[in-house]
């Protein structure tokens, strides 16, 4: 049987904001259902001008994608985006500030520091604090590590500008979801489930929003801990 520190798969989520019809909206972490990583920390600026935040994930697995997005709102136009410091195995975007990639197993063990995203409308630019990336060996047998899509439209097809976060579920049978995990920060969007005992489980998750709605379920995935 395959091993669960195997497992990467993608769960589908992008646009199943359910009921969410005319809200704006835009997470991660826990562990066992119930730990919350904490908020994310925004740069902010006078009125009108640009603000950046996100809250990423600071340690990437070898052979495991690794994605982090910050979120920006600005009264200014489009904004472009900028980065300091990036490790070498991973891709930058700056039309949307998604950095992504996956490090190799000559990378375990070393730090990527000073890792800095910026954005500009052209007037303003605004800057998360630095940041430093551990790239550690895959997990152990008894994890999993699941990454998805973040969403970016309503169930009814608007924008999706008030995404506030994830909850992740998962359980012994399929739709029988007996643990959470609340990922409050819609920037991230993996997360490692560990110390699972032997057996089969499956996972699916879904998003909400500013006030608390919840989508629909994505797709299940599953996988056997040995």
């Amino acid at each position: 049987m395959k091993k669960a520190s195997a497992l990467v798969r993608a769960l589908a989520v992008a646009g199943v904001v359910a009921a969410l019809t005319g809200i704006s909206a835009c997470g991660d972490g826990g562990t066992s259902g119930q730990a919350q990583t904490s908020g994310s920390t925004p740069i902010t600026r006078t009125p009108g001008s640009t603000a950046i935040t996100g809250t990423p994930v600071t340690t990437a697995t070898a052979g495991v994608p690794y994605r982090f997005q910050p979120q920006v709102n600005t009264a200014n136009g489009a904004v472009t985006f900028s980065i300091a410091n990036q490790p070498a195995w991973a891709e930058f975007d700056p039309k949307s500030g998604l950095l992504s990639g996956t490090p190799g197993a000559d990378e375990v063990g070393r730090q990527f520091a000073g890792i800095t995203i910026s954005a500009s409308d052209g007037i303003t630019r605004a800057t998360l604090p630095p940041f430093t990336i551990t790239v550690i060996d895959q997990a152990s047998a008894d994890a999993v590590t699941l990454y998805w899509q973040a969403p970016t439209e309503n169930a009814d097809g608007t924008p999706l500008l008030d995404l506030k976060g994830y909850t992740l579920h998962y359980g012994p049978a399929s739709r029988a979801y007996s643990q959470t995990v609340r990922i409050a920060n819609p920037g991230l969007t993996t997360y490692v489930v560990q110390n699972l005992a032997p057996g089969d489980y499956y996972f699916a998750i879904t998003a909400y929003n500013s006030s608390g709605r919840d989508s629909a379920f994505s797709g299940e995935v599953s996988t056997t801990v040995d």
